[in-house]
This record gives C-alpha cells, structure tokens and sequence, in this order.
C-alpha cells in the first residue's frame, strides 16, 4: 500500500472514523490570461514589486509567468530572470541524497560517523561549513544520520552563529523532534564530501541541473547570470542587489529561474530519477512536528492534545494532510525573497511561486488556493502570525 495512504488512513482511525471522508474534487486549472490578472492584483494589493509563478499538472509545466520589475532601473521581471532559490535549494539538495541512497552510496539510518575519517569535532574549522569543534564533549552527534538531518531534528538551532555565544549545540537528543535548522543540511553536506569524496555543486549540476535541462541554475554565481538578474525588496521597500554567492551551500545558496526551477517540480512530483521507495520517503511524514509555528526553531513543544495531526516533515519538505488528499510544500525566504512550492500528488499538481520582494508572501496562501483550490497547507505554521491578503 501507498506510503502516503497509510498515513491517510492512520490520521483517520486516530481520529476515531471508520471511512475516509471523499476527496475534494480538483478543481480547473486557472487560464493563463487569469493567472495573469490574479498576479497583478497581488502585487498592487502587497505592494510588491515582482513576482513569478509556475503551475505543473500531471507532471509536467503547464505554465510559468512572471510580473512586475527586477531591478530598481525598471527592468521587467521575466521567466529567465536569475532569482534566488533561497531554501527551496534544501529541496534540490535532499533529492541528490534520496538519489545517493537509491544507489546505495549512503545508508539513511546509518550514524554519520560511519561515513567520516576522523570524529566530527576533530575536523578543523571550515569557513564553507560550520564549527563541528563546537560539539566536542557531546556524544550524541554520533546519533545523528542522514534521515535526522534531512528531517530538521539533529537538535540544533538554525545556525550555530545565532546562538547567544554563537557556538553549535545540540539542544535535544537527535531525532527526537523537529527544529528546522540550516546546519543540519550544511552537515549532510559535510559528510557527502568530506566522508564520501564528493562535490555537491557538481553532483546537483550534473544529476540535476544539467539532466533537466536547468541552463540557468547554479549552485554559485556565474557571470552570464548578470544581464538577467533580479535584484530584491525588503519589508520596508528598500533594494537589496542580489548577492554573488561565492561558495556552495546546500541551506540556500542556488540561484535558479521560474523557467528552471518549474522543471525540477515537476520532475520530482512525477517522482522522476527516484525509485518509488526514495520518493516515498521524500514525500511521506518522517518526524512529527509538534511546535506552533516552524519559526523561532527551538520554540517549545506543544501539549499532545494541541499539536496538529496533519503535519510532518519529510525529507527536506514538509508533508501535510488536506481535503485533495497528502501534499508537501517547500518555503524559501531571506529579508527580500519570497519563495514556496506547493504539491499534491493527486493528479501530480504544484503550484512554485518565486518572489524578489519578501512582501509578496503576504498573497502566497492566496494564489496557491486560486490556482489548486484548497489544499490544507498550513499557513499559520509556515509563517506565524501573519496578515495575508485575501484575494478581495
């Protein structure tokens, strides 16, 4: 049986029904001429100045479009536009680690350690990582494996520089709740080259960029990127040049096209380079999540009558129970990007939407509901208390 439906039908018994409700209907897809028309009065009602968006039916691009500017020159935003991927870059990256693990390179459950020459606190200082030598004297790194660190809960903070002290900690026993935490995925990068000899910029251009045809994504900056770039918006309105990213860095740094990046969604929601046990384990709940909002990371949990029975992480996505049936979505985010991916396997849909002004999540809720309907991805969790704009 469908992994995805297990899950389905295990929420349903704790809840104490015997049938499964009926699946909502998918609705129609909009036309291009209303997404269109619905993006630009999302941007006039946020005030944002650009905006992307891409839908995939059944596997495949059905559209990309994109509105508004790039720069503060005036240029107009375009589906080539180099924008940030920002962390929908832990997505990519989590699809190069199920596609190591379907050829055996690596064991998701096996301890890290396994894979490393020498304990992870003896490694010296590398400004392309962050400081294992913080860990020394805990033990309990040696828990950590590659579906923990995949799944948000190896028990660190974010980053180890946001820590009062700006050391790494580990705060709960790995894999025993969720944190989100961008040294997570940094240390799942760590042991890819460094304990299996490998180049993540090269295996995700070549296994991913590359295979599907993603000419302009890249994992650092490349210089042709220049002509086409877009440059972003903070809260307050100011412009932020976009940042040439000098190093790889499997948290965040891909730089990546509406055009581009509509190919990887589709790729993955057909769950193609991936074996169906690889895809399950992407898209099926993992760890429970069990905190009120996804930010602050280290925020208490909440009492087990009050935590949501409808939301869990996958690996490098989060999953989620809605009236279509299971879906997983994905956000990116930095003080002048707004990103997110939402998708239902039912009929293979997703909805990417790529912003170069972080005001414009403020309509993400909106126009994920106007192009699939309600799906039951849960805002409130994804981005706190937030004002969102609805549509009217």
């Amino acid at each position: 049986m469908n992994v995805l439906r297990v899950w389905s039908l295990s929420l349903l018994f704790a809840a104490g029904c015997a049938t499964a409700p009926a699946l909502r209907e998918r609705p129609p897809l909009p036309d291009a001429a209303a997404l269109d028309g619905e993006m630009q009065r999302a941007l006039s009602a946020t005030g944002a100045k650009g905006l992307a968006l891409a839908v995939i039916e059944d596997g495949r691009v059905v559209t990309t479009r994109a509105h508004g500017l790039r720069n503060a020159r005036g240029e107009p935003l375009r589906t080539d536009t180099v924008m940030y991927g920002a962390s929908l870059t832990k997505t990519v990256f989590a699809y190069l680690v199920a596609q190591l693990a379907d050829e055996a390179r690596l064991d998701l459950d096996t301890s890290i350690a396994s894979y490393l020459e020498r304990p992870l606190p003896d490694y010296p200082d590398d400004a392309r990582y962050s400081t294992w030598s913080h860990l020394a004297g805990d033990a309990r790194w040696k828990a950590i494996t590659p579906r923990i660190l995949l799944t948000h809960s190896a028990g660190f903070a974010n980053f180890g520089f946001l820590e009062p002290d700006g050391k790494l900690r580990i705060h709960f026993a790995p894999g025993s709740r969720y944190a989100y935490s961008g040294d997570g995925i940094i240390l799942m990068q760590f042991v890819l080259e460094r304990g299996l000899g490998l180049d993540v910029g090269t295996e995700l251009q070549q296994r991913v960029f590359d295979r599907l045809g993603m000419r302009n994504t890249s994992m650092m900056w490349r210089p042709d990127f220049a002509h086409n770039l877009a440059d972003g918006w903070t809260a307050e309105g100011n412009v932020e040049p976009h940042d040439e990213r000098s190093k790889v860095r499997a948290a965040g740094s891909m730089d990546t096209t509406i055009d581009d990046l509509a190919r990887f969604a589709a790729a993955l929601v057909r769950g193609e380079g991936l074996s169906p046990q690889a895809f399950a384990d992407m898209t099926a709940p993992q760890r429970p999540i069990t905190t009120r909002s996804q930010f602050p990371t280290l925020q208490d949990a909440l009492p087990e009558g009050a935590r949501r029975e409808d939301l869990a992480a996958g690996l490098g996505m989060v999953v989620f129970e809605g009236p279509q049936g299971p879906g997983f979505f994905k956000g990116g985010h930095n003080e002048s990007t707004g990103n997110t991916l939402v998708c239902v396997p039912r009929g293979r849909r997703c909805v990417l939407l790529l912003a170069n002004d972080v005001r414009a999540e403020a309509a993400f809720p909106h126009l994920v509901r106007f192009v699939l309907g309600e799906t039951g991805v849960p805002w409130s969790w994804e981005y706190g208390d937030r004002t969102f704009w609805d549509g009217r």
